[in-house]
């Protein structure tokens, strides 16, 4: 068919036109690489004491004051099917392969009852002994012979890596349902008194006082405590029995050897085992791996063409064969025994002849510290389908042993192995598995349970990588960053705590080392969060700013209003303000506002107001009237912008308080300038006043005789004086220095180009009133005048002209002092108030206002 021209048939046509039934869609052969939308962020949202703590892994756990309505009542016990399933979950897991019967523990029925004994009576046991002398087996024997010694049962812990208050929520989780719920101090306290059960705890690497607080919580529980002779001691006050571990005699330990090769042992081959007692002193762990060396001996004794394609040995003796039967030595080529040096560290000549899946396993778990990943993750790690067999072939090798749910390299083989070469890639495995480990922990179908089961390997990843970070090649992440933050939401969802702050201290040193800012400030805030749920408030409050400020340089806001309201809530509880991190970050920033003027608190409420800051003085400031439904609550609004915002309001009336004072105080310093103000109209002196029949007010009239003399212009004083207030008798008198005389007899020009008519005014200096106004004479008297010299010497010109050349008066009848008035354009007579025309005289009643 033409590719180019649609067929009928093609796209779900017809030939006449009509729509066919779909074809069914094909699964695809191969997996789809192309880009998938991305998976949405697993959040968890768990209380922690009073908190409600949201698990973010994108922007940072968020943690507040967990609402009433949503804290969980009093965890209550398991049923015994639980238990039994808690139980269950607590053993390792059994290797896939062939099942083995399990070994009969030799030469220990003495230890197991009286082990017993003392539990029975609830005495709690310590049991001592060297790495590799059976600890953990008898311990399994124990417990199930204690099943029905208390009402709880038994409860298996590991104390690996584990502090007492590790152990204490361990505990609580196996006896309590309590899912998303991690009780604080108080009630974990309270609940773990109430257990009575039989605890038995296997490598427990404290003692002392630490081993005194754990015993001291849980008094109804009897301990069976395992421990090696460099543990502590618990005191002496403890009442803690101690039982100690020795190794098997010889002939147990010959015994123990021919049921690991299921043959009876040749005469060669017991004086071997002979010198191998005496050299390791009946450490049954070394009889299990010579075990193993005499079994791969035999399998080389059969030939190379014995095996198939199954690895099975056609030659090999079958499995219902008597136990007792000897093996021919002429049946096979001759292989001689191990050395006894071999026998004491068989490590590497056991792996020399494992699978090459088994080898690569060992190098992973070499590479982790020791730790042996988990069985569905070695197909991925070694890169074939059925490695995850590797684990039966190591556990039946005694390469391996059992610590709580999980595998570690056994006593020793560490060592061996790393002299035999198996650490020479140790960076590059470590590698691997943290890549491999990234990519699950991140899975969305993986639970957080699942990564806090397998944390001890995480962990160990991390260790190894962490401080050979180096910064990632543009457009790529680093692995160790990437496996830390993946993992660490993971553990805190999964109240595994301790590996939770394991990660995220790993995390702030990896990012570090890679240089990547905004990683270091996430970890920063987990681990900010983290010591807030402990009530560890001062180290939280230093977490919490350091994120803060790393974040307020990516200006990242999602972050930093995450961190702020954390802080916030370090500060309700500490009673302390936010430090200056908090009030820097908020610059810039755009947070969620108040609905209301007032202060709006942290959930749960604040309980200690921040400190005033600066001026302590009193502040008038408006309060806005308070709703009358309810405020909603907002959370995440804290108290910094609301506690800045009420100081801004109460700087800002003062700011206008102040300015409406100064204005006040402008307007009535300058209000004289009104020259017929009512105050400028009265002075201290007494004014002149009209006589009966007289049409003058006791000044000088003007001649009609061209020739006559006017009198000598005075004018007002423009110098406040000394204390800078006009009209006072300290301001100094002008001088008496008449001018040209002015064609203008009607005025003089003022300040501002107008023409200003007023009559003459007499001199400023004081004179003494006459008795009574008299009307001045009409010619130039010829006496001198009565008037007192004056006081001060005038230091201004007069700033007025005379109208015509006039007579000096002899006498002045005028008020003795002058019109208080500021120095403004027009002038006023000492004894009447201007007026506009000089023609028209003022009245005694506008004199007398």
């Amino acid at each position: 068919m033409d590719p180019n021209t649609r067929g009928p048939e093609e796209y779900g046509h017809d030939a006449d036109g009509q729509s066919s039934r779909p074809r069914p869609p094909r699964d695809p052969l191969t997996p789809d690489f192309g880009q998938h939308s991305p998976a949405l962020a697993r959040t968890v949202q768990l209380v922690s004491g009073d908190y409600l703590l949201t698990v973010n892994p994108v922007d940072g756990s968020e943690i507040e004051i967990c609402p009433q309505a949503e804290r969980p009542g009093r965890p209550e016990k398991l049923s015994p099917a639980e238990r039994a399933e808690v139980d269950r979950a607590a053993k390792p897991p059994v290797p896939p392969g062939p099942t083995r019967p399990a070994e009969p523990l030799l030469a220990r029925q003495d230890e197991r009852e009286q082990l017993v004994r003392m539990l029975a009576r609830g005495r709690s046991v310590r049991l001592v002994g060297a790495r590799g002398t059976g600890r953990t087996s008898l311990l399994d024997l124990v417990a199930e012979d204690c099943v029905d010694l208390a009402p709880d049962g038994v409860v298996r812990l590991t104390g690996f890596h584990r502090a007492p208050a590790d152990l204490l929520y361990d505990l609580f989780y196996s006896v309590y349902g309590a899912p998303l719920y991690r009780p604080e101090r108080d009630e974990l306290l309270s609940c773990v008194r109430e257990i009575g059960a039989v605890v038995v705890l296997d490598d427990i690497e404290f003692g002392g006082a630490a081993l005194e607080e754990l015993l001291d919580a849980t008094p109804e529980c009897a301990f069976l405590l395992s421990a090696t002779p460099e543990v502590p001691a618990p005191s002496a006050d403890s009442g803690i029995e101690e039982v100690a571990l020795e190794g098997l005699d010889r002939a147990a330990s010959v015994e123990l050897l021919e049921r690991g090769i299921g043959r009876v042992l040749t005469e060669d081959e017991a004086n071997w085992a002979g010198d191998l007692w005496f050299e390791s002193e009946g450490l049954p762990l070394r009889f299990v791996q010579a075990g193993a060396l005499l079994r791969q001996r035999d399998r080389l004794r059969a030939g190379a063409d014995a095996v198939d394609e199954y690895g099975v040995f056609e030659d090999a003796p079958p499995s219902d064969a008597p136990f007792d039967a000897p093996v021919d030595p002429e049946g096979g080529e001759e292989a001689p025994l191990p050395s006894l040096g071999e026998a004491a560290g068989p490590a590497q000549l056991l792996a020399s002849r494992l699978s090459t899946s088994a080898r690569t396993t060992l190098r992973f778990a070499v590479a982790l510290g020791g730790e042996v990943p988990h069985q569905a993750h070695l197909p991925a790690l070694v890169g074939d389908t059925h490695a995850d067999a590797a684990l039966g072939e190591l556990a039946d090798c005694g390469l391996v042993s059992p610590v709580g749910s999980r595998y570690r390299l056994a006593a020793g083989v560490q060592v061996q192995l790393e002299a035999a070469g198996y650490a020479d890639d140790a960076q590059d495995d470590a590698r691997t598995a943290v890549q491999h480990y990234a990519w699950w922990a991140g899975h969305p179908s993986v639970t957080p349970e699942r990564v806090s089961a397998e944390a001890d390997a995480v962990l160990a990843a991390l260790g190894v990588l962490v401080p050979a970070t180096t910064p990632p090649a543009e457009g790529e992440e680093s692995p160790t960053v990437q496996l830390a933050r993946t993992a660490a939401p993971a553990f805190a969802a999964g109240l595994h705590w301790n590996a939770w702050e394991r990660a995220l201290r790993a995390g702030v040193e990896a990012a570090r080392l890679a240089g990547d800012v905004s990683e270091q400030a996430y970890f920063h805030h987990e681990l900010g969060v983290l010591a807030l749920c402990g009530d560890q408030l001062d180290r939280a409050r230093t977490e919490l700013e350091t994120s803060i400020g790393l974040r307020g340089a990516l200006a990242d806001k999602r972050g930093t209003v995450a961190g702020r309201r954390a802080l916030a809530l370090v500060s309700d509880r500490s009673g302390t303000a936010p430090g200056l991190a908090a009030f820097g970050a908020t610059a810039g920033e755009e947070v969620p506002d108040a609905r209301y003027e007032e202060s709006q608190s942290p959930p749960g409420g604040v309980r200690t107001p921040f400190p005033p800051v600066g001026d302590t003085g009193t502040l008038v400031t408006h309060r806005a009237s308070a709703p009358s439904a309810p405020m909603s609550s907002h959370k995440g609004r804290g108290g910094i912008r609301n506690f800045a915002r009420r100081n801004l309001v109460a700087a800002g009336a003062g700011a206008l308080l102040v300015a409406v004072l100064g204005t006040v105080v402008t307007l009535g310093a300058t209000s004289d300038n009104d020259p017929n103000a009512p105050a400028n109209q009265v002075g201290v002196n007494p004014s002149a006043s009209q006589g009966p029949g007289d049409d003058s007010l006791g000044a000088d009239k003007v001649e009609s005789d061209d020739k006559g003399d006017t009198g000598t212009a005075t004018s007002r004083p423009t110098d406040p004086g000394p204390d800078g207030t006009l009209g006072t008798a300290d301001d100094p008198t002008p001088t008496d220095d008449p001018t040209d005389p002015s064609d203008d007899p009607t005025g003089t020009q003022g300040s501002s180009g107008g023409s200003t008519h007023s009559p003459t005014k007499p001199p400023s200096s004081p004179t003494k009133p006459p008795s009574s106004p008299t009307r001045p004479p009409s010619h130039t008297p010829t006496d001198d005048p009565t008037t007192e010299d004056p006081t001060e010497e005038p230091t201004e010109e007069p700033t007025e002209t005379p109208t015509s050349p006039t007579e000096t008066p002899t006498s002045s009848t005028s008020a003795s002092g002058p019109a208080s008035s500021s120095p403004a354009e027009t002038t006023n007579s000492a004894s009447a108030p201007a007026s506009t025309r000089v023609d028209t005289p003022s009245t005694g009643a506008d004199a007398l206002i």
